[in-house]
């Protein structure tokens, strides 16, 4: 093979000089869609930024409807699994589908909305309006008014002190003037003391998804159970003016400066452990997290904020060219979607989504949820829930590769909380050992099939393989990070288990090999050859697809931790007999154990490709003609789709190494899309807010975190082996840089191009290594030691 001519050299490179990444606007938010979020894990506020009135929704991460689950509540339906199996040996499909309902449990629990923040203020102008987002510092910064009587407001969710905090300035003397008021969806109680306000409630004990219909009871409060909180507000560092307490209200008058802190915290103490009874004190959490912040100003808030916050987020720049457009993001947006080029636009999506995890993922056992950490909804989409056949794992496709490991660990945490109601499930309804987790999950760690008892279709209700799949992030963290002991005492144990799971899972196919039974793939329909339609089957390639990764993964643990070989040369067994790929009649990657025909073609969803991607044992190099079964899949089903699915399809074709067909699909991930409650009946179809969130729709913020990590899916990828510079570069993209993205092995990768051409590579080692640089047809052998920077530069 040819070989990459390098030349390593000392002098400082400059790489990805990025341009500031901000979000801005020329006039307040009407709409949830509209309006700018921040987080620090774990206070969330959705800032509305009116000049007249400023409304702010509040979540906590940790406000949950329910308590912790009963996972033994059916301990014989197990019962069930002989009969749907025996159908599915005699082909009788629909019988199987009856049958499966009976392996259902109950729903999820919902994320609660918190409370909404009221500033109403007096004598001011929205003349020379000006509102924005700065990613660089999780600022967001509101101004209006007239020259000389100004209103500038400055909103920050600082981690470090676990406080709200709003700095407002008027330019004229004595000109802020306003109210502060706190409303609810949910059950409270308020007391207004001098310059603060307290308030104290509970999240529901149940609130139905959002798609069950039921008119009698969908949301029930009861006393004295389910989650409480407490949020106190307090007016302080003021430059002049007066706080009182009017109608219900603080309010603020005559002053030049003043600050707003916002302490929120909850009794949530653990899955399982009972808030109410259980559960941590809300009251004294709160209090003295005020309390703490209210020593400090704003400006030493605010400086602890942004030395923590930037830790994480400046690890990574990227640059791909300037932008002509100086415009408002909706503007701009609503442009890029009528065909401009902008690359700046393209970057800022791309950093949104680092923000967005930095944003709401740093709560230990608490990820981010399908709307992240902002939802005003009390029956919120999809219940705002961890939905484990796509959406949970594809909010952490960028936590390794774009260089925020830390903020995997929420995720990875949960895992294990999984594993322990996720072994009653197994053992309950498959009578299986070691655990899973079926469709859907929240906070407190629900494994069972969902569908409330019988009622779901099974296409969704009755997926068994959520462990499986999330169990593929554990391998994933040790491979960036290298981290053995934590491989060895945490992960391998799951991994273990849920592999326990899947070998119970198996059984003998009609042409002797291993197929799962029961088995569906995720909310996708099969049409049989005697028309009928259904979701029940033996040997899904979803469940294939996830069971071999999981047991490649395993497989590799147990030598490095030297686990149990007795056990490792059972998982090499059954994946030696595990029904092969199929290449269907079409050229496809076969979806199911026959050659059916899909009932809807173009479905959102493409489980079977998961060894494509997110796995990893399908590639171009290695198994090229089950890269070219999945490119042809991929063409059948279409590009237009679901924002969330989207962003995995841009991922795929990343690993396809089709960078324009990538591109072509980013764009379409940036398709403007009008918020929900003005979008015109009939305008359905992915893409992106005017805030720059995913559009499913409506709001899932999984499609943002899967755009971004297909932004680094094509500049850079990796195996255990091999680092693959600029992949799928797409043409559009002819001259750019970038600094700090990971590679599998512990690398941190600077890249430099100019017209198509690989300029400069800078490369770090964490833990020492042999990687192979990969550059089109070019490679070349490195080895670096521990903490080891290397500077290398190519010839064309």
């Amino acid at each position: 093979m040819k070989k990459l001519l390098f030349l390593l050299f000392s002098p400082a490179l400059l790489f990805a000089q990025q341009a500031p990444m901000k979000l801005w606007y020329d006039k307040p938010a009407n709409h949830f869609e509209e309006a700018l979020v921040l987080g620090n894990g774990k206070i969330g506020a959705t800032v509305f930024g009116g000049a007249k009135q400023d409304k702010i929704y509040l979540n906590d991460i940790t406000l949950w409807t329910g308590e912790p689950v009963n996972a033994n509540r059916n301990p014989e339906v197990h019962t069930f699994l002989p009969l749907v199996r025996e159908a599915l040996k005699n082909e009788n499909y629909k019988l199987a589908d009856s049958l499966i309902k009976n392996l259902q449990g109950k729903f999820s629990e919902s994320f609660a909305p918190l409370g909404t923040l009221m500033l109403d203020f007096e004598n001011v102008s929205e003349e020379n309006y000006y509102r924005e987002l700065s990613l660089d510092e999780a600022i967001v910064r509101v101004n209006s008014g007239q020259t000389g009587n100004k209103i500038s407001k400055e909103y920050l969710t600082s981690f470090p002190d676990q406080i709200f905090a709003i700095r407002l300035k008027s330019e004229q003397k004595g000109g802020l003037n306003f109210t502060l008021n706190f409303e609810s969806q949910l059950k409270f109680e308020k007391k207004l003391t001098g310059d603060f306000m307290e308030i104290h409630g509970r999240a529901p004990l149940k609130a139905d998804p959002n798609y069950v219909r039921n008119d009698i009871d969908p949301v029930v409060f009861e006393a004295n159970r389910g989650t409480r909180f407490s949020t106190i507000l307090k007016i302080l560092e003021l430059d002049g003016g007066l706080v009182s307490v009017e109608n219900g209200r603080l309010r603020l008058s005559n002053a030049n400066e003043a600050t707003i802190l916002v302490s929120i915290a909850t009794s949530f103490n653990g899955f399982n452990k009972n808030p109410e009874t259980d559960g941590r004190d809300n009251k004294t959490i709160a209090r003295t997290q005020l309390s703490n912040a209210e020593n400090k100003t704003f400006e030493e808030v605010k400086t602890s904020h942004l030395a923590d916050y930037k830790t994480y987020f400046d690890r990574v720049k990227l640059n791909l060219g300037k932008s002509k457009e100086h415009l408002p993001t909706d503007l701009r947006l609503r442009k890029y979607a009528d065909g401009a080029l902008d690359p700046y636009l393209e970057t800022l999506y791309f950093q949104y989504g680092r923000y967005l995890l930095i944003s709401s993922s740093r709560t230990e056992g608490v990820p981010a949820n399908l709307q992240g950490l902002w939802n005003p909804y009390m029956r919120p989409p999809w219940s705002s829930n961890y939905t484990m056949n796509i959406n949970a794992e594809e909010n952490y496709w960028l936590a390794e590769n774009t260089n925020l490991s830390e903020m995997h660990l929420p995720f990875l945490s949960f895992l294990g909380n999984l594993e322990k109601t996720g072994r009653i499930s197994a053992k309950t309804f498959y009578n299986a050992n070691g655990w899973n987790c079926a469709h859907n999950s929240d906070i407190w760690a629900m494994t069972n099939p969902v569908g409330n008892f019988g009622s779901g279709d099974p296409n969704w209700a009755n997926w068994a393989m959520g462990g499986t799949w999330a169990s593929a992030h554990l391998y994933e963290h040790y491979l960036y990070t290298g981290d053995k002991e934590w491989l060895k005492n945490y992960a391998y144990p799951l991994m273990k288990g849920a592999a326990e799971f899947c070998l119970d899972m198996l059984v003998e196919g009609p042409d002797g090999t291993l197929v799962t039974s029961p088995s569906t793939s995720p909310e996708n329909i099969y049409i049989t050859p005697t028309g009928y339609k259904g979701a029940t089957l033996y040997g899904a390639t979803a469940d294939l697809a996830m069971i071999k990764e999981l047991f490649k993964d395993l497989i590799k643990t147990t030598e490095i931790v030297n686990g149990n070989i007795e056990f490792k040369n059972k998982i090499e067994a059954a994946l030696f007999n595990l029904q092969p790929y199929q290449i269907g009649k079409k050229g496809n990657l076969q979806e199911w154990y026959y050659d059916w025909e899909d009932a809807e073609p173009q479905h959102r969803h493409q489980s079977h490709l998961y060894g494509l991607f997110p796995g990893t044992h399908i590639s171009v190099k290695e198994t090229p003609k089950l890269a070219e079964a999945c490119k042809t899949t991929l063409e059948i089903k279409g590009d237009e789709t679901t924002g969330w699915s989207k962003g995995w399809r841009i991922n795929l074709w990343a690993r396809l190494q089709d960078g324009n067909h990538a591109y072509k699909m980013y764009r379409e991930l940036l398709k403007y899309v009008e918020p929900d409650a003005i979008r015109p009946k009939g305008k359905g179809g992915g893409g992106t807010y005017p805030n720059l969130f995913d559009a499913h729709p409506p709001f899932q913020i999984d499609g943002n975190f899967g755009g971004a990590a297909a932004v680094a899916e094509m500049l850079l990828q990796s195996d255990e082996e091999n680092i693959y510079l600029l992949p799928a570069l797409p043409d559009v993209w002819k001259s750019g840089s970038v600094k700090g993205l990971k590679a599998r092995g512990g690398y941190e990768v600077d890249l430099v191009w100019k017209k198509g051409h690989l300029k400069t590579v800078k490369i770090t080692s964490i833990l020492g290594g042999n990687p192979t640089l990969n550059f089109k047809n070019q490679s070349k052998l490195i080895q670096l030691k521990p903490d080891e920077t290397v500077l290398l530069k190519s010839l064309k």
